[in-house]
């Protein structure tokens, strides 16, 4: 499976997240590693227009950190996207220019729309919500997020200039606030939310949903969870009265006395009043009940629209010097490079129909490709034992372009293309590192049945794909020819299929 990263470069922190996913229409994310930073990058921005140079070399030392984590993993695609903050700074693009070149990566900066989006897209793909209507609440330290999920979609989306930060730096210059800094405070709230409830106000929400770091120390707080096991917090409620009894009782406390108080970190006690009151007025102006906390957010919402897009599909192709090597030796040996290059592209698109059940990462999708053209190399010597012949000639080639352990993969390939499966009492299969043992059987059924659709050398099947369905899957072959020898090929192939997938399959054709 996919793994990529995403940097969310927020008013208030810089979070990084490694993720495998999957490329349904809801991406399932699954965490490999998680940081975040509080770098407070909104506070020069708010007060002098810009980003200081200490804020400045503050968050480049924690990308440069990032991408040392980021960079030990097999990652098919990285996107950096920076918030309100970064929008509204004078010096964004030298800003810009400093952190891309901490991070490794280019910092895109995206519209508030965009974070609506990519927070509504995080939501759904770590809790769905298809057939309800959803309101999604994101309190950062710029500004506030309120979007409108409908049966797993976005419906509208609206920021507003409502950050934990931004709202401190403004209102709140005493410790503790006074009650005219909490009022004045409470108003521009109203003022800034008044469009939005005249929108989408009103109506029936089957859930309100809020994320970030505010809306995890609120529910923490009003549920007694300690900050050390916030993560349990994810999905728990708080009612609106809870969260305005906990306002009224933060609104008196000095920041150290909101320190002490359970489930509030000590940097979010220094923001978490403005924080509470975004979420209480929405509350309290939508007519709600409760809402929920849910550890998604921008980050996450940014690796689900890379496996979406199948960002670093690429990675799973031979590159033009990669092909170019591999069609050479197939040359030399007599393979026929017309019908070598038709199953090599039935391959790539069988490996990527088949991502959701192997889960294996792009690159041995060229692998696969490699094995593609050089399965039938070993026929110059004799077509009898043809795949013994290949695999020795393959495991003794000079493949530039691919390391010692991806040429002997690529030979076992050629090895087990037909008659018996690897197992433990053969050598050739041991000689595998063992992380590669399973990789290496999810391939080999799929080699076998694309090696089986040139069995009448006309090339009478012109494409490939798969539905899964139901725990079956099927193999459509298109073509307005005669294919009977084809599905009879592949059929006398899918016993490994089924023994290695677990799946049944079935084969259909539809004409092109």
């Amino acid at each position: 499976m996919p793994q990529y990263a995403a940097v969310d470069l927020g008013s208030n922190s810089v979070r990084l997240l490694v993720a495998d996913a999957t490329p349904d229409p809801i991406p399932q994310v699954t965490r490999l590693v998680e940081e975040r930073q509080v770098t407070r990058l909104a506070e020069s921005v708010f007060n002098q227009g810009e980003v200081s140079q200490k804020a400045m070399e503050n968050v480049c030392g924690v990308l440069n950190r990032m991408r040392e984590t980021w960079q030990k993993y097999e990652i098919a695609g990285i996107r950096v996207v920076a918030t309100s903050a970064t929008r509204d700074a004078n010096n964004r693009d030298e800003f810009v220019a400093s952190a891309s070149k901490a991070i490794g990566a280019p910092v895109e900066i995206i519209s508030g729309q965009e974070e609506a989006r990519l927070i509504q897209l995080g939501v759904q793909s770590v809790w769905p919500h298809p057939n309800k209507g959803v309101l999604i609440i994101d309190v950062g330290g710029g500004s506030a997020e309120l979007i409108l999920s409908e049966d797993g979609h976005l419906t509208a989306g609206y920021s507003r200039p409502l950050g934990a930060v931004r709202l401190q730096s403004a209102f709140l210059s005493k410790d503790p606030p006074t009650p005219l800094q909490i009022q004045q405070m409470q108003d521009y709230i109203q003022e800034k939310l008044a469009v939005v409830i005249a929108k989408i106000g009103g109506r029936e929400y089957d859930r309100v949903i809020a994320t970030s770091s505010s809306a995890a120390a609120v529910v923490c707080a009003a549920n007694g969870i300690p900050r050390s096991k916030r993560e349990t917090a994810d999905r728990v409620k708080v009612s609106t009265a809870q969260l305005r009894k906990l306002f009224r009782e933060l609104v008196g406390k000095s920041v150290a006395q909101r320190r002490k108080v359970i489930g509030i970190g000590p940097r979010r006690a220094e923001i978490i009043i403005p924080g509470a009151a975004v979420l209480l007025a929405t509350l309290e102006s939508f007519s709600q009940k409760s809402l929920s906390y849910c550890v998604a957010g921008v980050r996450d919402g940014i690796v689900a629209d890379l496996a979406i897009r199948r960002v670093g599909r690429e990675k799973a192709a031979l590159s033009p010097e990669q092909r170019e090597v591999i069609e050479g030796w197939a040359r030399r040996f007599g393979v026929d490079l017309k019908v070598a290059r038709k199953i090599a592209q039935f391959s790539r698109s069988l490996f990527a129909s088949l991502e959701p059940l192997h889960r294996l990462s792009p690159d041995f999708g060229k692998l696969l490709e490699a094995a593609c053209y050089l399965v039938n190399t070993g026929h110059l010597i004799s077509g009898t034992g043809h795949h013994k012949h290949s695999y020795y000639i393959v495991s003794n080639a000079d493949l530039a372009g691919f390391t010692d352990q991806e040429r002997m993969f690529i030979a076992l390939l050629c090895r087990y293309h037909r008659k018996a499966m690897p197992n433990t009492r053969q050598s050739d299969y041991l000689s595998l590192a063992p992380e590669l043992r399973k990789p290496f059987l999810l391939l080999i059924p799929i080699l076998r049945l694309v090696d089986g659709l040139h069995r009448a050398g006309d090339q009478r099947v012109e494409s490939i794909s798969c539905q899964l369905k139901s725990g079956n899957v099927n193999l459509i072959l298109r073509s307005d020819m005669e294919t009977g020898l084809e599905q009879w090929a592949i059929e006398r192939v899918a016993g490994p299929f089924r023994q290695i997938y677990q799946r049944s399959l079935t084969v259909s054709v539809e004409r092109s």
